[in-house]
């Protein structure tokens, strides 16, 4: 895949997701980052097992270089500043007034830097009556009313993966790209500021819309309902998932699929709305109809029938889906002392070329002498 990003330094002091993700997804294009970390210890999410590299660690870390600098010292300092010197993009995503503690605010590193883009992440804000709160992905999902739309009232409590963290690195690194487009016109840079609260409300706009516009309030079957959704277990144990939206031909390929074409001669699912408003009893005819057969049976008749589905898969069968193994979807290299490496890569594609290419993520300090040395060098000139 063409780095077309390549040229581009990013420092990234960020841990655990939001900061580490927005660097990962700059390092993915081309970018090249360093991640600065604490000497020993590293970003906290590398701690596991007795050891500094986690798989936590290792989902938001691909594509960089690790150093280690201890700011407070008068030494590294030197060397942090001469690396923000000669760098496009800084990403933190220190709790409000940390940075300025650590001597890596926005004002005194674009003062180093005027060109320099200095991202700053936060959970709810860099002011405001809630800024200073502490913020986990949980948090920042309730506080945007999306988590309200994933959990089952009957059985309450927090599913799936970190959301919040995740796509407020997306958000970040979107920003930052908008800042970098900028700086070509202008030969300046900009401070990019995304909170997790923002960015959450922000993918949550769907539900928010229907509020403004209707005055409804989504809960965590309304989407489904109207979209027509289906998770359904067929003999084997394994399950299929049907998305019917509101094309009638698709129910009529379902009805043939399932060999009740009169399915939709029933008043209550003969037009769109009763099958919104009867979606229950749907969900109960279905039931039983695919208890009968094995999830390959039923793939092989809704797939002669043109009906939007998929195997809901879990992690160890997803990546080996044909469509997936077609698309190169899982890809591996070799690091010198953890080995053997997989991952996902990027999804995107420019002019047809997949980004198969990877680098594991570093183990803590791994580029210390490359990147710290040639920087005290610099240093070293400079005076």
């Amino acid at each position: 895949m063409p780095k077309v990003l390549e040229g581009i330094r990013v420092l990234e002091q960020g841990t655990f997701i939001t900061g580490p993700a927005a660097g990962m997804l700059l390092a993915d294009l081309g970018a090249e980052v360093i991640k600065i970390e604490q000497p020993q210890t590293g970003d906290p999410f590398r701690a596991f097992r007795g050891g500094l590299y986690s798989p936590h660690f290792q989902t938001y870390n691909r594509n960089k270089k690790s150093v280690t600098l201890d700011t407070k010292a008068a030494g590294d300092a030197a060397v942090f500043d001469e690396l923000v010197r000669e760098a496009d993009v800084y990403i933190q995503n220190f709790r409000p007034g940390a940075a300025e503690r650590l001597g890596a605010g926005c004002e005194r590193l674009r003062g180093i830097n005027p060109r320099l883009v200095y991202c700053a992440i936060s959970g709810f804000g860099q002011d405001g009556p809630a800024a200073r709160r502490p913020a986990y992905d949980t948090v920042a999902q309730a506080a945007s009313g999306y988590l309200r739309l994933l959990v089952n009232p009957a059985n309450p409590r927090v599913v799936g993966p970190a959301m919040a963290d995740a796509l407020t690195g997306f958000y970040a690194a979107y920003g930052i790209m908008g800042a970098l487009i900028e700086r070509q016109r202008t030969g300046v840079g900009r401070r990019v500021d995304v909170s997790m609260l923002e960015a959450m409300c922000h993918f949550n706009l769907d539900a928010f819309t229907h509020y403004f516009s209707e005055g409804e309030i989504m809960g965590p079957f309304s989407r489904p309902s109207v979209s027509q959704s289906y998770v359904l277990e067929c003999q084997d144990g394994k399950w299929v998932a049907l998305h019917m939206s509101s094309p009638e031909k698709f129910w009529r390929g379902l009805a043939l699929a399932i060999e009740q074409p009169g399915l939709l001669d029933d008043p209550r699912f003969s037009t769109r709305e009763g099958r919104i408003r009867h979606q229950d009893d749907l969900i109960g005819i279905l039931g039983e109809a695919f208890a009968r057969h094995p999830r390959a049976y039923w793939c092989a008749r809704l797939e002669a029938q043109d009906v939007p589905h998929a195997p809901m898969y879990d992690t160890s069968e997803a990546l080996a889906d044909p469509q997936a193994r077609h698309l190169q979807l899982e890809i591996e290299t070799e690091h010198p002392t953890v080995g053997r490496w997989r991952t996902v890569r990027s999804p995107v594609s420019f002019d047809g070329q997949r980004g198969t290419e990877v680098t594991a993520p570093p183990t803590l300090g791994e580029h210390n002498d490359a990147v710290l040395g040639a920087a005290r060098e610099r240093l070293a000139a400079r005076r």
